[in-house]
Order: C-alpha cells, then structure tokens, then sequence
C-alpha cells in the first residue's frame, strides 16, 4: 500500500536520508574547526539558550515525490538527551516509532486490522542511542563527549560548506557540513541501519530556517535515496519548546 509505505519510508528518513554523489574537497579552509563551531553556535542561538531546552515538539506534515495522495501529518515529540516519539497519521491508520533511551519500537496496522508491533532491530536502537535529539552533535559536544575534525571546504548544491567528521562517544562516526556563509548545517550523512542498504551512507538536509525564540530551526528536512531515487520532505508548521 503506497500510504504504508511511505510512512515506513518517513518515518526512517526523519533521522536519515540517502546520501548524493562523494563531494570533492576545496583545500585551505581559512578557519579552524574551533572557529567554525563557534560561529556555528552563534547562528543557532548561544549554548546557554539550547541548554534551556529539555523537551521540544515538531508538528508538520511528510511529503513524498513517490506518492500522488495528501501529504501525511505528523508529531514528533523529542526530550534529552535522546527520546523520541514520532507518530504519522495515514488514511489506513498511525504509524508510530518510540524510542525510550535504551529500547525502541515501532507500531503500524496490521493486514487483518489488528496493529503491527515490532522492537527496533540491534542497529536501530544503536543508532536511536547514539543521537542528541534536541540541539544535535555539535552544540556542546565537549560535554557530549563528541571530537570534531575539519576534513575541509566543499560546496552544497552551489553552497561553500566546512565539511566536519565527527566521532561519537560510541565510535559511531558521522559527516557534517556547516553553510561557510550562515554557519548554519545544510546537511548530514551517518550509516543506514535498513536491512535491504546496511551500511550504506545516509543524508539529510536541512533548509529554510526558522528562528523560534532565539534559536533557529530548520523547517525543510529532506531526505535522499539515491538507491531507488526517492525522496521525501518533513515540513515543519509548528515547533513548541519545553511544553
């Protein structure tokens, strides 16, 4: 059904995303990564205001370029430092993925009417562990236990961008570029954890940029498969901080 399967596809793409064609570096950046995480900081409101925040909730609706339907609603509820709630609403039912910090699972309608509950796989949860859902890896990533490494300059969909190799306390190793102009992050790459692409690279990128109560918030969250040439968007209409 193309309702259920573009609700498994956005509910998966909200953390990740397929990544596009290896970048080719610029070399001689002109800042150092200390440098570019603190103008990074800056633009997205100070650390002291991002520390002020300890739950957060999107609400907005998916769009996919593989479905010809209405977009589908959704709420995403994220408290620190890596609880999630993400809940779709589709014409045959809730699509639902809850990770409590440790566990994680997913609920969707079942063939014969009844719900479908399965636990996250080993990588999902792995994965679901692994993230700062509220402010991400580089706010405060001393503290988070995150090292930083400027790999250089690269350019974005016509972008400069500083592209950052982050390791996480885990080992886990993400990409990360952060707009040489805004200073805001335009995309991130981490592993896939789907079963059919294990391994793969992922992307997401983030756009049009909010500032709600200071800090500025990406509403435009697309996710690529380069894989099978998909893509869907999460489009925030509304964020609440703290409720």
């Amino acid at each position: 059904m193309v309702a259920q399967r573009l609700a498994s596809a956005a509910l998966l793409g909200l953390i990740v995303s397929s990544v596009a064609a290896a970048p080719t570096l610029i070399p001689g950046p002109p800042l150092g990564v200390d440098q570019i995480l603190d103008k990074n900081l800056a633009a997205r409101g100070g650390l002291e205001a991002w520390r002020r925040i300890h739950t957060m909730v999107w609400l907005g609706h998916v769009e996919s370029a593989r479905a010809n339907g209405p977009s589908l609603p959704f709420v995403l509820q994220l408290q620190r430092p890596n609880r999630t709630r993400f809940e779709i609403t589709a014409l045959n039912g809730q699509f639902v993925r809850i990770f409590d910090g440790t566990h994680g699972w997913r609920l969707r309608p079942g063939g014969n009417g009844a719900p479908d509950f399965k636990e996250f796989s080993e990588e999902e949860a792995s994965y679901s562990r692994d993230e700062f859902v509220i402010g991400g890896p580089l706010i405060d990533h001393k503290a988070k236990g995150v090292t930083v490494k400027l790999a250089g300059l690269d350019e974005i969909e016509g972008h400069k961008a500083y592209l950052l190799e982050l390791k996480l306390p885990s080992g886990a190793e993400r990409r990360v570029w952060i707009d040489a102009k805004t200073f805001l992050e335009i995309r991130s790459d981490r592993p896939s954890t789907n079963p059919l692409s294990k391994g793969a690279a992922l992307s997401v990128y983030y756009r049009n940029y909010h500032s709600i109560q200071g800090l500025q918030i990406p509403f435009t969250l697309e996710t690529r498969a380069t894989a099978t040439n998909s893509s869907e968007k999460l489009i925030i209409d509304r964020v609440a901080l703290n409720p």
